[in-house]
């Protein structure tokens, strides 16, 4: 593992400028394959090796939709988009998640997210309320009630349902070593904010997990009902105002993603067979919409629909505190196409 190739191979992404001049530059990689895992494009390094984040939900929900968890449960479409969720915490997502610990017979006290300020406050302008804040709320919610659930359904131990060696995290494991495509002992292992295991990857071999996600078809029933589920219902998936839920309204149920924390984004295109993945080397969120955008239209996949629906994204406006406009971010990638596979003479 080439461990500086993060920072060593990155190039530019997006740029910031205050007025007309230059301020600051994020930088980073961009991996495109297609649905047999081949590199098609790519910026930086496409094999820099990538903590997945929250864009590894709808992997880690695997286990739980092919058992059948779901139906067995009742759970209804917006509810397993819930499982691949980093939501608001709003009222809505709130009550879906309390509504699927109780159909499984699991405590809100068994959550072991953790709490935070729930998003919705800061995506509608509001002062939260003082602390203590429920683990409903929290953006990673879903996902554990699903772990809950499929330690129900199969008569795991639950109060240590998120610890490595536990059954259901190796059950995780296999599901996301086999849509990667990379060897369970590949994988790099790591606690992600919501205590949960975590892995890292090839930037590619997430892209290609993205592109299996979204032409699943009859390949694969389960990943095919967690890519229609959060397409049905991307707001379920993030919140208003929230990024993902602009791209899966842009994308018109062609296309499936999810953001993970610092500066992840994978994207799964149907009609294309292909998936997308984008990493900034310094974390940094604002530099992520310009540049996953900027990716989409170099791949011509954004029509004049979308790019309304995008436009706050495309190119921020940045502002100070009085509202006073002092600049803007800009995209600055450039893809560059992989050299064709030589056939073996």
């Amino acid at each position: 593992m080439d461990r500086d190739s993060l920072v060593r191979r990155a190039v530019p992404l997006a740029h910031v400028y205050r007025g007309d001049t230059l301020e600051s530059a994020h930088t980073g990689h961009v991996a495109v394959v297609d649905r047999d895992g081949r590199l098609l494009y790519a910026a930086g390094d496409a094999d820099v090796v990538t903590f997945t984040r929250s864009s590894l939900k709808p992997l880690q929900a695997l286990p739980f939709i092919e058992a059948g968890g779901d139906a067995h449960f009742g759970y209804s479409r917006a509810q397993v988009a819930l499982l691949c969720a980093s939501h608001s915490g709003e009222p809505r997502h709130v009550e879906a998640v309390a509504d699927m610990l109780a159909r499984c017979g699991a405590r809100v006290d068994e959550l072991q997210c953790g709490t935070h300020v729930p998003r919705f406050y800061e995506m509608t302008g509001q002062f939260p309320p003082p602390p203590p804040y429920s683990p409903l709320a929290h953006n990673c919610s879903g996902k554990h009630a699903g772990m809950l659930a499929c330690c129900v359904l199969h008569g795991y131990t639950r109060d240590d349902y998120v610890a490595f060696d536990h059954p259901l995290q190796a059950a995780i494991r296999r599901a996301v070593a086999a849509t990667a495509g990379v060897p369970v002992g590949d994988l790099v292992a790591g606690v992600d904010g919501c205590s949960a295991p975590n892995y890292a990857v090839p930037l590619a071999r997430l892209a290609y997990a993205y592109a299996r996600l979204a032409t699943a078809g009859d390949t694969s029933a389960a990943l095919a009902k967690l890519a229609g589920a959060m397409n049905a219902h991307p707001e379920m998936v993030s919140g208003e105002r929230r990024s993902d839920l602009a791209l899966m309204q842009a994308g018109r149920g062609d296309w499936v993603t999810k953001i993970g924390a610092e500066g992840v984004q994978a994207l799964g295109i149907r009609s294309r067979g292909i998936g997308i993945a984008i990493k900034v080397a310094d974390g940094n969120t604002r530099g992520l919409h310009p540049a996953t955008i900027a990716v989409l239209e170099a791949l011509q996949l954004v029509d004049a629909d979308a790019r309304k629906v995008l436009a706050a994204w495309t190119r921020p406006v940045l502002a100070n505190y009085r509202g006073i406009e002092t600049g803007r971010i800009e995209p600055a990638v450039t893809l560059v196409a992989a050299p064709p596979i030589r056939a073996a003479e």
